[in-house]
């Protein structure tokens, strides 16, 4: 059985939508134990909706919560019975092979590092959604953890978001492209120009050199290199204008009786390409470089992106990704 510890406190729908993204994922693989680490009966009184399989299940009593506000240090260090860090513990002491939370991205990114804990031999650990294209899904490596990382930093973003992407999303000679501002080789910031022949250098990647954001969205590459600065804007840009034109283009529909007539005819269509381009169809963001897996799903996440990660968490350990990793540090 694979063990998924999930901080059922976590997040602006917890427990509720946590329980039940948990208790969806029991249908689709029948090598899943779900760890619920929060307050015991809440979690329990969530847990009362269903019919499940009980020994499946498993609830870990924590009293306390971390709020997204917190300074994540102080957090981590002083609510040791939070949901976040029990959960977390549970990982770092084998009694779990991966870890979900919809809480604090700092307290996350803060725990991963001092209770999971990283490889040794990796510097930097990077948080990586995959985002939505017209090709399918690319990982954004890193979008939030390491703004200021070095050439070696991107390198080993590189290796690991494509190992991610072989392992995990089964993409074969995954492509890979570092941001930038134009095509050309010589174009770009100091970092980018330094990193550019060392990925280029590096034979177990397919490297395909410069990305510009524009063509991110058509999916010009399956692992997107950047640091964090860069990558977050991309992320909260790609969300933000995905979410204004699907305002728009619904606004626009229900406006009079020709354009519901139109929406009416076109429903099934638009409602295939609004999935394709729902970022919670892939699950959280991992952040790689750890001893196992934790993953981050949007603070808002519903129980379809819960459901999601927990299968990406168990494709990940299933693929023995972390073994890959270890092998390129070793």
């Amino acid at each position: 059985m694979i063990k998924i510890a999930i901080d059922a406190m976590g997040g602006d729908n917890a427990p509720e939508k946590i329980v039940q993204g948990a208790i969806d994922s029991l249908a689709l693989r029948e090598n899943i134990h779900i760890v619920l680490v929060g307050k015991e009966d809440a979690v329990n009184a969530e847990l009362s909706k269903y019919q499940y399989d009980r020994s499946r299940v498993s609830v870990v009593n924590a009293t306390e919560v971390i709020e997204t506000g917190e300074p994540p240090v102080a957090a981590i260090r002083e609510k040791k019975d939070s949901s976040l860090v029990v959960a977390q513990k549970l990982v770092r002491d084998g009694e779990a092979d991966a870890f979900i939370s919809s809480g604090s991205t700092g307290a996350i990114l803060v725990g991963g590092q001092l209770i999971v804990g990283r490889i040794k031999g990796i510097r930097r650990t990077p948080l990586a959604p995959l985002i939505p294209t017209t090709k399918g899904a690319s990982l954004l490596i890193d979008c939030g953890a390491n703004v200021d990382a070095r050439p070696e930093d991107l390198v080993q973003f590189a290796r690991m978001g494509s190992i991610y992407m072989e392992r995990v999303c089964k993409v074969k000679k995954p492509r890979v492209g570092i941001v930038n501002i134009g095509a050309e080789e010589e174009k770009g910031n100091a970092l980018v120009k330094e990193t550019f022949p060392l990925l280029k250098a590096c034979e177990d990647i397919n490297f395909i050199g410069n990305v510009e954001s524009r063509d991110i969205p058509y999916g010009a590459a399956d692992v997107i290199v950047t640091e964090a600065f860069v990558g977050n804007v991309i992320l909260k840009l790609y969300e933000g204008v995905g979410s204004a034109l699907i305002s728009e283009i619904k606004k626009g529909m229900l406006s009079n009786l020709k354009g519901k007539l139109g929406a009416l005819m076109v429903k099934k269509n638009l409602k295939g390409v609004v999935k394709k381009f729902d970022a919670s169809e892939y699950g959280g963001a991992p952040m790689l470089g750890l001893k196992a897996l934790v993953v981050k799903t949007h603070g808002s996440a519903t129980e379809k992106e819960i459901k999601n990660a927990i299968m990406q968490c168990v494709d990940f350990v299933e693929a023995k990704t972390i073994d890959k990793i270890n092998a390129i540090v070793s």
